[in-house]
C-alpha cells in the first residue's frame, strides 16, 4: 500500500508540475507574440525556477520529494500567472482576486524559509565549531525571511520605477505601503510554518546537504 500510494503522489506531482510548465509555456508564447516584457520575463523566470528541483538532484543528489518539488513549482506558477493574468484582457489577478497576493506571498515565503531551514541546519550538522539551537534556527529562518521580503519590496518598487520610464509592462507591481505592508505579513506566515515544521519536511534535503558539504 506505502508502495502504491508512493507512486500515486509521484505521478499526481508529474501532472500537475507538467500541466503548470505548459501552461507557462503557452503565456510565453502569448508575451512573445504580443510583445509584452512583463509577460516575458516573468514566465520565462518561472519555467527556470521550475527546472531547479531537477536540476539539484541531477547535479548535487539532493532528494526533491515530490511534495517539496510541487511546492516550489507552486510558488512559481502562481505568482508568474498572477501578474499575467488572463492574456489579451487587463485581468489582473494581484489586482483583482484579493487573496492572491496574500497566497502567493506566503507560499514564496515558505519556499525561502526552506532553503535558509536546510541550509542553516546542514551547516550546523557539518561543522563541530558551530552550534545552533533549534530555538535560534526558527528565529534566523525568520530573520531571513523578513530580511528577503523588505528585499523583494525594494525590487518591486525599482522596476515599477524603471519600467514606467520606459513605457514599458511592469515587470513587478507595486500597489503602495498598505499592500508592502500585508505582503511582509504573509511573508512572516509563510516564514513560520516552515520554522515550525521544517524540522519534519526538510530533514532528508537537510541531511544530503550535510553530506555534500562533508565531501568538500
Amino acid at each position: 500500500m506505502s508502495g502504491l500510494t508512493r507512486y500515486v503522489s509521484q505521478r499526481r506531482q508529474r501532472h500537475l508540475s507538467y500541466a503548470m510548465e505548459v501552461c507557462l509555456v503557452g503565456l510565453l508564447v502569448v508575451g512573445i507574440v504580443t510583445g509584452s516584457v512583463g509577460v516575458i520575463v516573468n514566465t520565462v523566470v518561472a519555467l527556470a525556477v521550475i527546472q531547479l528541483p531537477a536540476l539539484l538532484q541531477r547535479d548535487y543528489k539532493l532528494p526533491m520529494d515530490p511534495r517539496l518539488t510541487l511546492w516550489i513549482t507552486s510558488a512559481a506558477f502562481f505568482h508568474a500567472v498572477g501578474l499575467v493574468g488572463i492574456p489579451w484582457t487587463d485581468v489582473n489577478f494581484y489586482s483583482e482576486v484579493w487573496w492572491w497576493d496574500h497566497v502567493t506571498h506566503a507560499l514564496s515565503a515558505s519556499v525561502v524559509a526552506a532553503v535558509g531551514y536546510a541550509t542553516v541546519r546542514a551547516v550546523d550538522k557539518h561543522s563541530e565549531e558551530v552550534y545552533l539551537p533549534p530555538a535560534f534556527i526558527s528565529v534566523l529562518v525568520l530573520v531571513f525571511v523578513l530580511a528577503f521580503g523588505v528585499l523583494w519590496e525594494l525590487l518591486e518598487f525599482g522596476v515599477g520605477i524603471i519600467a514606467e520610464s520606459f513605457g514599458t509592462t511592469e515587470v513587478l507591481t507595486q500597489y503602495g505601503a498598505e499592500d508592502t505592508l500585508m505582503d511582509l505579513v504573509f511573508n512572516t506566515l509563510g516564514g513560520i510554518v516552515v520554522a515550525i515544521w521544517g524540522g519534519v519536511y526538510l530533514t532528508d534535503l537537510s541531511d544530503a546537504i550535510t553530506d555534500q558539504l562533508d565531501k568538500r
